[in-house]
């Protein structure tokens, strides 16, 4: 009897999380950041910084159709690691070379299956490497995260998995968070309202669904994805309508790493905007000749309706031939590497080989080689599904890139679509940018001819577009990868007096803002929206905007508050360009700024537009300054709400 007891004993203390477990840590390189993973009935971890634990008594585990990895795990051994190297993107947004240092441990269990982690000194990741012979049917994934106290998350909710990433942000309580509630894209942050940040998201997704979030009801969050469809129907003429979905999420090889999730924490806002884990986390190119891939700014008709007027034009605009070549004109004389040719360029939408003869696309190509200026057509990822060999026909046309549009979903099919686009369109040298987009996942580096994604409330919703919200960008959406918001506005209007619609396009903040999104701000292809007639009438504004490079040696942010106002500077060359933000919360800001990146010993000369005395009601208010610099020296610069401060140093 006595034995029995003490076997019972036994049994129920094992099955206890935490007693007998099996505990491992992994720091950081620099000892700041701990990782604990304790193995009982489930894979646990928690992630501390300094002592302080930001997430506690969380799990993961892999159910696939036949087992669930990471229940009643056996762990058969385990491997660590260091890595410490130096990245060198071809499409630098922020920096021409990453530093790529962590520190790795591999968990192997019974099963054929691992999990592994890596500790880098800005945050944790972790992801499933699966070893079976068969294919594997994913029924799910539960990446559960719980928080030792009550946190703020900024997020985003669609009301299905039918999403193009454009809600407006929300900012709820983590333990009022419920499965009742909205479920949130990623990337979500994280504020523990004490000192640390943390932005949750996802790198080297393939093969696989997009990771969303739910609330758990319980202080915490776990992920949920949307399933396989099975069957397609009829849904207008730029997408499908599922009709049928598996009771699977992913059906993919058994042997293969599956995406990493991953952690930023930071202690300061102005992290997050630097960071690079997409990149430090993602494939390596795929495509070995890149010389062909030139990022660079476009000219975009759509947002303003194609209407250039004035005296200088003296035929009838619109989408037609003398338009287009209108716009090419402009880009010519600014440097503007592309136009890009909106909706409307084809007969049809459902036809992408039959141009519409009003706007004679071969004759506009010719034109635009004339001038040093490529194009870019826009196309439905519908009508790319049903004519793949599109890519073929635009290269030898002479197109330098397409625009796909109203994706809408980010099931394990539509994960495969972006990328067999991004290599069907690397065969015959043509970038891509993806609108109705999810948020980049690493796809951007595996083929660097990916430039940019929308997934962002950009400018086309207009008056739904608000600094109250793009405040948030540089700290969340854009923190992951690049980020087509088209900016570029000339008409600038406070919230209070909004009024515009197309043609008449006009944005919310001061034109000192709108200038300084485009150095903010970080895409591939970076659009200038507005009209090229209100861009002639506003040249210094103009010149200032298109010598902005989009690629970048070096970024430094110098003031950030998560929400509030962002203040970047970043170097391409020897020549700085700094473009500072804010919101609707305060009439005026004023910020005291270090220039000591500058080298020592020499003298600047710093170009600046700053908001102007009137710009808090008048957007359209601005003021250019010429001024010198000397090293070591500091500025105080002044933001209106709504406001921005944009400047040039050489």
């Amino acid at each position: 009897m006595k034995r029995i007891i003490l076997f019972l004993s036994f049994c129920l203390l094992t099955a206890v999380p935490g007693v007998f477990a099996k505990q491992i840590t992994l720091t950081s390189p620099n000892g700041e950041l701990t990782l604990s993973i304790r193995i009982t009935d489930k894979i646990y971890y928690s992630i501390s910084c300094q002592e302080d634990e930001l997430i506690n008594d969380s799990y993961l585990q892999l159910t696939l159709k036949d087992k669930t990895l990471g229940q009643s795990p056996r762990l058969t051994g385990q491997k660590r690691s260091q890595v410490n190297e130096t990245l060198t993107p071809y499409v630098p947004l922020k920096f021409a070379s990453v530093s790529n240092h962590y520190n790795q441990l591999r968990l192997n269990f019974a099963g054929n299956y691992a999990v592994e982690f890596r500790a880098f000194d800005d945050g944790i990741a972790y992801r499933f490497v699966t070893n079976f012979k068969n294919e594997s049917v994913v029924v799910g994934e539960d990446m559960v995260i719980n928080f030792p106290s009550g946190y703020l998350a900024h997020l985003q909710q669609p009301g299905s998995f039918k999403t193009a990433y454009e809600e407006v942000y929300t900012h709820i309580r983590t333990e009022e968070w419920t499965p009742s509630d909205k479920m949130s894209v990623l990337p979500v942050l994280i504020d523990t309202q004490k000192k640390y940040k943390i932005l949750i998201s996802e790198s080297d997704l393939t093969d696989y669904p997009c990771m969303f979030l739910q609330g758990t009801g319980e202080n915490g969050m776990q992920s949920t994805f949307p399933k396989v469809p099975l069957e397609f129907g009829e849904d207008g003429d730029r997408s499908l309508k599922i009709l049928q979905e598996a009771d699977y999420i992913a059906k993919t090889a058994g042997k293969r790493e599956y995406p990493w999730r991953y952690f930023v924490i930071t202690t300061e806002d102005k992290q997050l905007i630097e960071n690079t884990m997409t990149y430090k986390l993602a494939p390596t190119s795929q495509i070995k000749e890149l010389s062909w891939i030139k990022p660079g700014q476009a000219s975009w008709e759509w947002w303003n309706g194609a209407t250039p007027y004035g005296p200088d034009v003296n035929f009838v605009s619109g989408y037609n031939l003398d338009t287009y070549k209108y716009f090419i004109d402009f880009a010519a004389e600014f440097g503007i590497s592309y136009i890009i040719m909106d909706e409307g360029w084809a007969m049809s939408t459902r036809d992408p080989y039959t141009p519409n003869p009003e706007v004679d696309v071969h004759e506009i190509i010719r034109y635009g080689k004339e001038k040093n200026v490529g194009v870019v057509l826009w196309l439905t990822w519908l009508v790319v599904e049903n004519n793949f060999d599109v890519f073929k026909t635009f290269r030898e046309w002479g197109v330098k890139g397409v625009k796909i549009d109203f994706m809408d979903r980010s099931d394990q099919w539509m994960v495969n679509y972006y990328e067999r686009v991004a290599e069907e369109a690397a065969k015959n040298e043509l970038f891509v940018d993806f609108h109705g987009s999810f948020k980049p996942a690493g796809l951007e580096y595996k083929y660097p001819n990916v430039l940019s994604y929308e997934g962002v409330r950009g400018m086309e919703q207009m008056g739904g577009c608000f600094p109250d919200n793009s405040l948030y960008l540089p700290f969340i959406r854009n923190a992951v990868g690049p980020m087509d918001y088209t900016p570029g506005a000339m008409i600038s209007m406070q919230p209070n007096v909004y009024r515009a619609d197309r043609s008449n396009s006009a944005s919310i903040g001061t034109r000192a803002y709108q200038m300084a999104l485009f150095v903010v701000f970080e895409s591939g292809i970076q659009m200038l929206a507005d009209n090229p007639t209100l861009y002639y009438r506003n040249r210094e504004c103009t010149e200032f905007i298109t010598s902005v490079p989009v690629t970048w040696d070096e970024t430094r942010v110098l003031e950030a508050c998560v929400g509030e106002y962002a203040i970047v500077a970043k170097r391409k060359g020897d020549k700085w360009f700094i473009g500072g933000i804010t919101n609707n919360k305060e009439k005026e800001r004023t910020f005291e700024l270090s220039l000591d990146f500058l080298h020592t010993g020499q003298t600047f000369r710093m170009t600046s537009f700053e908001d102007g005395i009137n710009a808090g009601y008048q957007a359209m208010d601005y003021r250019k300054k010429e001024s010198t610099l000397q090293t070591g020296e500091k500025i105080t610069i002044k933001m209106v709400r709504n406001g921005g401060w944009a400047a040039v140093i050489q």
